[in-house]
Order: structure tokens, then C-alpha cells, then sequence
């Protein structure tokens, strides 16, 4: 055998070893225990007795995902690079090698934390979430600027009508934005915001009542409805490359029958022939 044909043996080996369903059950996994690692370091109790273990810990896991991405590059080449989770991949974990041995130990912290995101690229069905909300993001940006519309149009009707009342909360269109941020996240609105001016101003209901119906439940339910209507679309085209993929795998079988059906003829031609 020729070092070329050994060294396509070895990456097709390789390339099967990295694609093993097990290779990623151990890789997810070992994503999980860092996180959990790096959870209980902020336990000083937990964390300063067993400091020297948690530090070879983290050695030992930042040197297997050093070899995971060593391993990928050796199999897609720059090919890695085209998706954009391999980069994600590549980029926490040379940031964590990179910075390991410098003093900024504030941004080696936020890359160890970012380990865990890799959690995502991980597993199918996240990555399919964050696909979906990456596709929305263009409907998502009319949104917002639909509700920044609504926004103002209720912080100018707001500053005008209740200023006097509650100057703390609508004193001017700042504020107002303010206080209609609070109420779109419906923390407090009531007892804090809502009672008070209701209690001066007795039609002030329908101003509430209508921005919380218009920007809250219409406007979340339309971003949210379109992040489900893009992992719907993802989950019928895996569903369309799956049934492909199948169709070409009993092709494949019918194939290999009938190679094996015209090998036994031509046995029993040549057993005749000799015959």
C-alpha cells in the first residue's frame, strides 16, 4: 500500500471516528461537566479546598477539545472553516489556549463560560432553535421598528396627559419610554404605575390596557410565531434530506442485490460451461 492510500485509510478512519455518535454523546457530556466545573467554583466552601483538582480538571478538558478541533481540522481541512458552528467552536477554544497564560484572567473567564455555549453546536436540536432565530431576525427587525413606532406614539400621548399626575413616570418622553418599558415587561405596572394615575385620571385604562394588548401580546406573539414558523421549515427540509437519504440507501441495496444476483448467474454459467 502507498503513503497516499494509507494516509486516505487514516482519515477516512479518523473522519468516521469524529462522525461516531458516541464521539459526540462524550464531547456534549464533557461540555456539560465543565459548566457544572465552572459552577462550583463560585462556591468558595467548594472551590478554594479543591482548587489544585478543579485547575487539572480544566487542563485536562481544554486539552480534549484542543484535540477535537485538531482532529476536524486534519479531516475537513479549511473546509472546517465554512461552518459557521466550527467557528464558533474554534474561535472559545483558541481564545482559551491563547489566554491561559496571560493576566487577563477577567476574558479568560467569559471564553471558559462560552465553553458551555458550545452545548448548541453540540446537539441537532439546538442548533436548529438558534438557526430559526437567526432566520427571524429580518422579520424580528420590522417588528422592532413597528414597535418603536408604537412606542413613541404612546410616550407623546402619555407625556401629554399625565405628566401633571405623575411627573416621576411620564414627566417627559424619556421617562415615559421608561415607564412603557416597565409596563411592556409588566413588572409592577399596576400597583406602581397603573393605580396611581387611574386614580386621578378615571379613562387612563384604555391607554394602559391598549399598549399592553398592542405591544406585548400582538407584537411578542408575531416574533415568537415567526421563530416557530422557521423551525418549522428547518424540520420539514431535514425530514426531505432524510427521506432522500433513504431512497438512496434502498437504491443502494437494490443494487447490491442484483449485482449478487448476476455474480450467481454467471457462477452457474461458468459450473455449466465447465460441465
Amino acid at each position: 500500500m502507498s503513503v497516499q492510500h494509507r494516509t486516505h485509510a487514516d482519515d477516512t478512519g479518523i473522519a468516521s471516528f469524529i462522525k461516531h455518535k458516541y464521539f459526540n454523546v462524550f464531547i456534549t457530556t464533557l461540555i456539560i461537566i465543565n459548566a457544572i466545573l465552572i459552577g462550583l467554583e463560585t462556591y468558595p466552601t467548594i472551590y478554594e479546598p479543591n482548587r489544585s483538582m478543579f485547575l487539572i480538571a480544566d487542563y485536562i478538558i481544554l486539552f480534549i477539545f484542543v484535540v477535537e478541533v485538531l482532529l476536524k481540522l486534519w479531516v475537513y481541512k479549511m473546509s472546517f472553516f465554512k461552518n459557521s458552528w466550527n467557528n464558533f467552536d474554534f474561535l472559545i477554544i483558541v481564545g482559551s489556549v491563547v489566554l491561559y497564560s496571560t493576566p487577563f484572567v477577567s476574558v479568560l473567564r467569559i471564553f471558559r463560560v462560552l465553553r458551555v455555549m458550545r452545548t448548541i453546536s453540540s446537539v441537532p436540536s439546538l442548533r436548529r432553535i438558534v438557526s430559526a432565530l437567526f432566520m427571524a431576525i429580518p422579520t424580528i427587525g420590522s417588528v422592532v421598528v413597528l414597535m418603536s413606532i408604537i412606542f413613541y406614539v404612546y410616550a407623546v400621548i402619555g407625556t401629554s396627559f399625565f405628566a401633571g399626575v405623575s411627573p416621576e413616570y411620564f414627566g417627559n418622553i424619556q421617562l415615559t419610554l421608561i415607564t412603557l418599558f416597565q409596563v411592556f415587561t409588566l413588572e409592577s405596572w399596576a400597583s406602581g404605575v397603573f393605580r396611581p394615575v387611574f386614580s386621578e385620571i378615571g379613562w387612563s385604562w384604555l391607554y394602559f390596557v391598549s399598549f399592553i394588548v398592542i405591544a406585548t401580546f400582538i407584537m411578542i406573539n408575531l416574533i415568537v410565531g415567526e421563530i416557530v414558523n422557521n423551525a418549522q421549515k428547518l424540520s420539514e427540509e431535514i425530514e426531505k434530506e432524510t427521506d432522500n437519504i433513504k431512497e438512496d440507501t434502498i437504491e443502494i441495496r437494490e443494487l447490491k442485490n442484483e449485482v449478487r444476483e448476476l455474480k450467481d448467474l454467471l457462477k452457474t454459467y461458468i459450473s455449466k460451461k465447465e460441465s
